[in-house]
């Protein structure tokens, strides 16, 4: 029999192994737990979290920000745990889900969430690679940098593009947005352009980043510039700086086709597949 229960914070080392043992489809919750923890209402992506647990033994977990970004690890979760799971959702403010596409969609046909609801939804081929593997014998000539503070505009438009093409987030809502994140990539480093004659043709990220393992987002090429590796040469380059500092495992999801020839060039492959959802706007989740 399953047991459902709130975690505390004596429960993070256990669930830490569990989530380490799933971890290509993890990376958004560990990295969130690691940095913001359990319950800071401060934080918008401190994370609430339940778990399952058979025979006293965690068997799945499920996760929600304060933001209202639900993430799931549930493998083994039966039809009677995702009712269960979507009970405890019930009521939050829900403004989207990851996880493991089996996983997202057993949550979405819990909660009842009809297509209509969201606006975006997508299933993308999820990659994993060593980068002992790493290959760089295809990119384009060129340099990765940090960003600084005359891309600002620069990444602003890029970000509000991205928002809108990739996500479908509305105009006004993607242009503010576009502006928050510009400030996020200059003040942070988890964002690199690529560049080649001082001219900047596409940017990377890493969304989450724990110790020996990235998780490659927020891959962008200008419309002007596609078709030129440049995306797979930010990438790569990223990944090799990474490696160089001790990152040994890269993961990430392909949006398109072209992308995901780009990702095999450097020699990612294919393990599973992960689905994002995003609702038009934030409601109670009760089914």
């Amino acid at each position: 029999m399953t047991d459902m229960n709130p975690a505390r914070d004596a429960d993070l080392p256990e669930v830490e192994a569990f989530l380490a043992g799933h971890a290509p489809t993890s990376m958004l919750l560990r990295a969130n737990l690691r940095r913001y923890g359990l319950g800071d209402r401060r934080a918008p992506r401190a994370v609430s979290l339940v778990l399952l647990r058979e025979g006293g033994a965690i068997t799945g977990l499920m996760g929600i920000t304060n933001a209202g970004f639900a993430m799931l690890q549930a493998p083994g979760a039966s039809a009677n745990d995702w009712q269960d799971l979507a009970r405890w959702l019930g009521g939050r403010r829900l403004a989207g889900l990851t996880g493991e596409s089996t996983q997202a969609e057993a949550l979405i046909a819990a909660l009842r969430l009809a297509p209509q609801a969201f606006i975006h939804c997508a299933t993308e081929p999820l990659y994993h690679l060593d980068l002992a593997a790493l290959d760089l014998s295809t990119l384009a000539p060129g340099t990765i940098r940090r960003p600084r503070e005359r891309d600002r505009d620069l990444l602003t438009a890029w970000y509000r593009d991205f928002e809108a093409s990739a996500l479908n987030t509305p105009p006004a809502l993607a242009a503010e947005r576009g502006g928050d994140r510009a400030d996020l990539a200059i003040d942070g480093d988890h964002v690199r352009l690529f560049e080649h004659d001082d001219l900047p043709l596409a940017m990377t990220a890493f969304n989450a980043e724990l110790p020996g393992i990235v998780q490659v987002g927020g891959v962008y090429t200008p419309p002007e510039g596609r078709n030129r590796r440049a995306a797979r040469s930010a990438v790569g380059l990223h990944l090799a700086e990474a490696r160089r500092h001790g990152v040994r495992q890269a993961v990430l999801a392909a949006a398109s086709p072209s992308a995901c020839r780009s990702y095999e060039a450097l020699g990612f492959r294919r393990i599973g597949q992960m689905t994002l959802a995003l609702l038009h706007a934030p409601a109670g989740a009760a089914p």
